[in-house]
């Protein structure tokens, strides 16, 4: 799970801004902290945050993100960077907020500020059909996981199993990982288990996969939640996001759209 539990992140890179996507909403009175408020995102995980085939920006964070704008009066933008880059691109003020199912780890907390909870979390190990792997070093000893580059995965699998003889395998985006473990290049993957469920499981390519094993319990690095990172210190923008989550919370809103995209699959990464 672009959907994903849980789509730290690697502050030292930053990505080049490859879109932007303006979605209007109506203008109507109130207070906000900005006429705009532009979220950055990572198109490339789905059922969260994706492009359609007309270059169009499209998923459960993405719906979430507009109906927020809506709801605290403002127009919403889309900024599109590489997942591992958002953070450092956050700090370049080239947008807002982060929206790209993020979970809130310590390691996070430390350089931005967190909205309330999204939405719930679920990491899942998908392995082959029949191949017994469970997720746990000792079971995945010597073999190759995939993980999305500056994840939540990533740095769990990197400070609890790869010191155990795990070979950690990081990539750029979720269908990279997907491609690999279907050629036989990986082993398994850590991913948030409802976008492996959308995005590959229920597809031709993933027939022979499953979930291997309980969801990942960690708090510690994985967090509990999805959640929308600010800038440290931006009260203002933080304060215009918790009220508009409160508000499509309240209204019903938020539920719909979990529904929609995920059924009654929670998520995060």
């Amino acid at each position: 799970m672009k959907h994903s539990l849980l789509r730290a992140r690697s502050l030292s890179r930053l990505a080049a801004t490859l879109l932007v996507a303006t979605v209007a909403i109506p203008a109507m009175s109130g207070a906000c902290a900005a006429a705009t408020l532009r979220f950055g995102t990572d198109p490339s995980y789905p059922p969260y945050e994706y492009k359609l085939p007309d270059g169009r920006l499209a998923g459960l964070d993405i719906d979430i993100g507009n109906a927020m704008c809506a709801a605290a009066n403002v127009k919403c933008e889309w900024v599109e960077s590489s997942f591992d880059g958002l953070i450092a691109a956050l700090q370049a003020r080239k947008f807002d907020a982060i929206n790209a199912s993020m979970a809130p780890t310590a390691a996070r907390r430390a350089v931005m500020d967190f909205t309330q909870p999204v939405y719930a979390a679920d990491i899942r190990l998908v392995a082959a059909r029949g191949s017994r792997l469970a997720p746990d070093a000792a079971s995945l000893a010597g073999k190759r996981v995939g993980v999305l580059q500056g994840s939540t995965q990533a740095a769990f699998v990197k400070s609890s199993w790869e010191r155990r003889g795990v070979l950690v395998r990081e990539y750029p985006d979720q269908d990279s990982i997907y491609a690999d473990l279907v050629n036989g290049r990986l082993d398994a993957t850590l991913v948030v288990g409802s976008q492996a469920r959308l995005g590959f499981l229920t597809k031709p390519q993933g027939a022979r996969f499953e979930l291997a094993g309980p969801r990942i319990e960690d708090p510690s690095i994985l967090g509990a939640s999805s959640v929308i990172g600010v800038r440290k210190g931006d009260g203002k923008t933080l304060q215009t996001l918790d009220a508009a989550l409160a508000r499509i919370k309240q209204d019903g809103t938020l539920s719909r759209l979990e529904k929609q995209y995920l059924g009654d699959a929670p998520a995060a990464k």
